[in-house]
């Protein structure tokens, strides 16, 4: 089900004001807005061997490639693979798509990366939080990294569809029992989904390092954020730099975060 939502966003997403393809395709400078933020936490990828878990329909990957890493995009969509490739043709980008459902990929690619790359809400989709970190393990070759960003888990947990200053928590906040969602549009403009029906899963904080510690890995860093890149509540405001924040009082929530971590 999840796997048709995501089919019937690509064409929607590929034309949408949000991604710009054309608009990245045209400019060998530019960057997707999350990869530069991310690119600048990175540091120089210069001849990284780097792998783009939910890559999508691309943007984020060729942006890593045009910093300079050798990419390699995953996804279980193959339309958005589609679009990911056109992208990275249009852009002169030499990258390498790979159709694949996400628990399977390591038994495709294998240890071959020195970063594997997980960007804005991805986590969501995943049912086993403990699966995808021995996903994680098993790309990296020794003293390669990770680095993810997404969405915080206390953030998932709370009311969307209040548009008051209250933050209400109503959602879990643990990884159980899926969400099911039914929204007729996605976060892009443009028309509605064929295909509006989706299941989600949060993992805590708590639940996504301790998945990566049992996986073998070495914790380096763990950033909380006050900004978000898309509006996940109704009352966040839009800042000068195009992410979200709580409109006043925004320590009180935290509304992504940042884990990097490496592989003995």
């Amino acid at each position: 089900m999840n796997l048709r939502n995501w089919e019937s966003r690509v064409a929607i997403h590929a034309a949408s004001n949000t991604y710009d393809l054309a608009g990245l395709a045209a400019d060998p400078n530019a960057f997707s807005r999350v990869a530069a933020f991310d690119i600048a936490a990175l540091g120089d990828l210069r001849g990284v061997d780097a792998v783009h878990l939910q890559c999508h329909i691309g943007t984020d990957t060729v942006s890593l490639a045009r910093a300079g890493a050798r990419m390699t995009g995953a996804d279980f969509s193959p339309q958005a693979l589609s679009v990911a490739r056109d992208l990275a043709q249009a852009c002169g980008l030499d990258v390498r798509f790979l159709e694949s459902e996400l628990y399977a990929v390591p038994d495709v690619l294998g240890r071959d990366f020195d970063l594997v790359y997980t960007g804005v809400g991805a986590l969501c989709w995943l049912p086993d939080i403990a699966g995808w970190a021995r996903v994680v393990a098993g790309l990296l070759r020794p003293g390669g990294r990770l680095y993810l960003r997404d969405a915080h888990p206390i953030l998932n947990a709370i009311d969307d569809t209040s548009g008051d200053d209250v933050l209400r928590v109503t959602l879990p906040y643990f990884e159980g029992v899926p969400q099911r969602w039914v929204a007729d549009v996605t976060y892009t403009d443009g028309p509605r989904l064929e295909s509006p029906e989706t299941y989600e899963w949060n993992h805590g904080l708590g639940e996504v390092v301790q998945a990566v510690l049992d996986a073998g890995l070495t914790v380096t860093g763990l950033r909380e954020h006050r900004e978000c890149e898309w509006q996940a509540l109704p009352q966040m405001v839009r800042g000068a730099d195009g992410r979200y924040r709580l409109p006043a009082d925004s320590d009180r929530l935290p509304l992504m975060f940042t884990l990097e971590a490496r592989l003995a």
